[in-house]
């Protein structure tokens, strides 16, 4: 026992750990550099770059590294390249665990939701101020576990640098084991020092969740929470009997005092508005199924449009397509008398550019899965894009942000995240951050689809005060007929990618004249007759 303690604190195996450490920081910090670029290079757009990249990969993958090693040793000096023993073996490893290092940085950010990437684009930001601020905050969270567990095995694939002669710890072990013939004792010590380094690494790693937890509790909440009398004031009191029906009476009348009066019907706008939005024969297909097929449609200021239609219709492309989060194949879009995503002479905007364009034009959108920002709070997710696009300061920003959830009646759930939300509440947020930039025209996707029915009301009164209130220029992609018969100055239907019928809301939702809108309304009508206004049924056009 006495020599295996003095093997343990023996300087020669100590010196080891240091070489040891320097070739595993090597190798670690080389190959993290390189994975960037080489993560990079699979993430472009460029054809060439991504296969360069693959090409790297499979060629280091599938050598073994004591090859690596020994080529960075011995070939690198005949083009005239000569390194150290551990600056060869550190770069060998660097070389080795970057296409390794990539494809976690590459699935780190693949694994952000699409929904939250298209959101900030809504939002005009550049592809840099997305990555930084939306997508590297959450895919590090992702990463974490998969680079821990990488930093370990390069620090074990160190042992393999003794074949380039470089003094670590396995090869200090090995030749005092054959100079003293104690090979347990010598060994079993070098496996406590292996097993120090790698737990070293594994309490960094956790350490590293621990802060980057967006749920973990305040310090001090951390180790009371644990405590009987802590866990006692949480628990509800005793209520008596006599008061068990109070909180159903509370209830019943605040859902009766937020029901909202009743209100006229919006009627439409006048025709020689100016022209907010102009579509002109767009064509949009997904492969051979075309999607829209030449569709036409001009929305004037302040004008509220309703867009109906079945589904797969085109009218969530129709929306992207307007604010060019999906590029049409042919035909114009204008918003604010600007043609968005095109310059002068026909040419496409780069991504930049383009995201500039929509921040100035002022193009809102509402998602129909809300796609907020799941690493950031409510405040944050209002404010944040203030400061990063529009240059805002952090207090003028934070204000902002508090105005609006207050207005739609968030301000209590300022600090929640998104997941501690329910969909409705997300959905409200999620308006609030498209209307913070003071947007020119609002495009809504299907806001309350996602939605459990007891939720829609909360967010469909959000938009019916936009749409009485601040007379905003939207355009509804909805189901909900009723809604759509209050909000709308005007209903558009669609079918097949072309716009069957428009016209004034009520006079489209009662009386419609093509047959496709009569069945479309019908259906809607049998499945859901709450949505329908109340004498559709009654004036229906006979031609359905």
């Amino acid at each position: 026992m006495d020599l295996f303690v003095h093997y343990l604190s023996l300087p020669y195996l100590i010196r080891g750990i240091v070489l040891t450490l320097g070739v595993t920081g090597l190798g670690l910090g080389g190959g993290l550099v390189i994975g960037l670029i080489l993560a990079a290079m699979q993430l472009s757009r460029f054809g060439l770059l991504s296969a360069l990249a693959r090409g790297y990969a499979v060629i280091f993958r599938g050598t073994p590294l004591i090859l690596q090693m020994v080529f960075a040793y011995d070939a690198l000096p005949h083009i005239g390249l000569r390194l150290s023993a551990i600056a060869s073996a550190g770069l060998a490893l660097a070389f080795n665990e970057a296409p390794f290092i990539a494809e976690i940085l590459r699935s780190g950010v693949r694994g952000i939701d699409s929904g939250q990437v298209a959101a900030g684009q809504a939002l005009g930001m550049t592809p840099g101020v997305l990555m930084r601020h939306v997508i590297a905050p959450q895919a590090i969270r992702l990463m974490v576990p998969a680079l821990g567990n990488e930093a370990v095995s390069a620090l074990k694939n160190s042992s393999l640098a003794s074949v380039v002669s470089v003094q670590e710890l396995t090869l200090r072990s090995t030749q005092l084991a054959s100079s003293t013939f104690d090979f347990f004792s010598i060994f079993f010590a070098s496996g406590i020092f292996y097993l120090a380094l790698t737990g070293g690494v594994g309490g960094v790693q956790l350490i590293i969740e621990m802060v980057l937890d967006l749920d973990r509790p305040a310090p001090g909440e951390r180790w009371r929470r644990f405590l009987p009398w802590h866990r006692a004031n949480i628990l509800p009191s005793p209520t008596p009997p006599g008061d068990l029906a109070k909180p159903a009476v509370a209830a019943a009348a605040a859902s009766r005092a937020a029901v909202p009066p009743a209100r006229s019907l919006r009627s439409p706008a006048p025709a020689s508005g100016k022209a907010m939005v102009e579509v002109f024969g767009i064509y949009k297909s997904y492969g051979e199924r075309p999607v829209l097929s030449g569709l036409d449609l001009t929305v004037r200021v302040g004008e509220v449009v309703a867009l109906l239609g079945p589904s797969g219709s085109g009218k969530s492309t129709l929306l992207r397509c307007i604010n060019h989060l999906e590029e049409c194949d042919s035909g114009a879009v204008r918003v604010g008398g600007r043609s968005l995503g095109f310059r002068e002479n026909g040419l496409r905007v780069p991504p930049r550019a383009l995201a500039k364009e929509r921040a100035t034009i002022g193009v809102g959108m509402v998602f129909q899965q809300f796609n907020l920002f799941s690493h950031l709070s409510a405040r944050e997710n209002v404010a944040g894009p203030l400061r990063w696009v529009h240059g805002m300061s952090r207090s003028a920003a934070d204000q902002r942000a508090q105005e609006l959830l207050a207005r739609v009646g968030l301000l209590d759930r300022a600090d929640a995240l998104p997941r501690h939300m329910s969909g409705g509440q997300q959905q409200r947020v999620a308006i609030a951050r498209a209307l913070a930039p003071n947007p020119n025209v609002l495009l809504l996707d299907e806001p309350t689809s996602a939605l459990d029915p007891e939720l829609i009301s909360e967010v469909l009164e959000v938009i019916r005060r936009l749409a009485d209130e601040d007379r905003l220029t939207m355009i509804i992609c909805t189901h909900q007929l009723r809604f759509a018969y209050e909000v709308a100055n005007r209903v558009v239907f669609l079918s097949n990618g072309t716009i069957v019928e428009q016209g004034p809301a009520r006079d489209v939702l009662t009386r419609p004249r093509h047959p496709l809108t009569a069945r479309f309304l019908r259906a809607m009508g049998e499945d859901s007759a709450l949505e329908r206004p109340p004498d559709c049924r009654q004036e229906h056009h006979p031609a359905g």
